[in-house]
């Protein structure tokens, strides 16, 4: 396996290919112990040859690939932590991505848990801030979609009733504006998101409280804005994932 390693990384450094002989000096390895393993490498499609030179085969890219994100989610995971600690929240990164709510990543502490996910975030956007900033993104003809699909249902008592009403409330969000709810999702908590631009893509960072710190909302919300403004130069590809 490491010798296997061994001829991936010396392949993976010549970008226009390279023979075998080659390949076999530069790791060391003796000229019929490389061939086989290069033979066992374009068989499990981690290598290719092509006139006689090998190059990066199709699943050492999806290897490359799935790195590369795994990387990207640590930072982003990085970010959210540092964003926790500065502010003393749990905080949550979400996308709107092939018609659903994705909660990418979320940090929090024992000291200040994340909200339960007592029904799915999925099927309750209209009810959590996290949601509705991601369909205050949207165009009209994709809240109705997301609509038909997930109707607005009650979830808790300060639930907002009905389609119509939520559309109304959403189309008076002006852009880039911070979205709050106080106890629409969970009885106890009140949560605030902020808007991001990921391309074509919504995005939002979001964080909670307690409600009886309801008066920390807006404040915490404004720290929030202000952490991640600062990160987002570093986050630029990280949140893209």
């Amino acid at each position: 396996m490491q010798r296997a390693m061994r001829l991936l990384e010396c392949v993976a450094g010549h970008r226009y290919g390279a023979p075998a002989k080659q390949l076999a000096r530069e790791t060391g390895l003796a000229l019929p112990t490389a061939y086989h393993l290069l033979r066992t490498l374009v068989h499990e499609g981690y290598l290719r040859r092509d006139k006689g030179l090998f190059f990066l085969g199709e699943a050492a890219e999806r290897l490359s690939s799935s790195g590369a994100q795994q990387k990207r989610r640590g930072a982003l995971a990085d970010a959210l932590a540092h964003c926790s600690d500065a502010i003393g929240v749990p905080v949550y990164y979400a996308m709107y991505r092939d018609g659903e709510v994705d909660v990418v990543c979320v940090a929090d502490t024992p000291g200040a848990p994340a909200v339960e996910e007592w029904a799915d975030f999925r099927t309750t956007a209209h009810a959590h801030a996290i949601g509705q900033c991601l369909l205050a993104q949207l165009d009209e003809p994709a809240r109705r979609d997301h609509l038909d699909r997930h109707p607005v249902r009650p979830v808790t008592r300060y639930t907002v009733r009905d389609d119509e009403s939520l559309l109304r409330r959403l189309e008076r969000v002006r852009r880039m504006e911070p979205v709050t709810e106080h106890q629409e999702y969970a009885l106890g908590a009140v949560c605030g998101a902020i808007p991001l631009t990921v391309g074509s893509t919504a995005a939002t960072v979001a964080l909670s409280l307690p409600a009886r710190q309801a008066d920390r909302l807006m404040p915490a919300v404004r720290q929030l804005q202000y952490e991640v403004g600062r990160l987002l130069g570093s986050l630029s590809l990280s949140i893209s994932m």
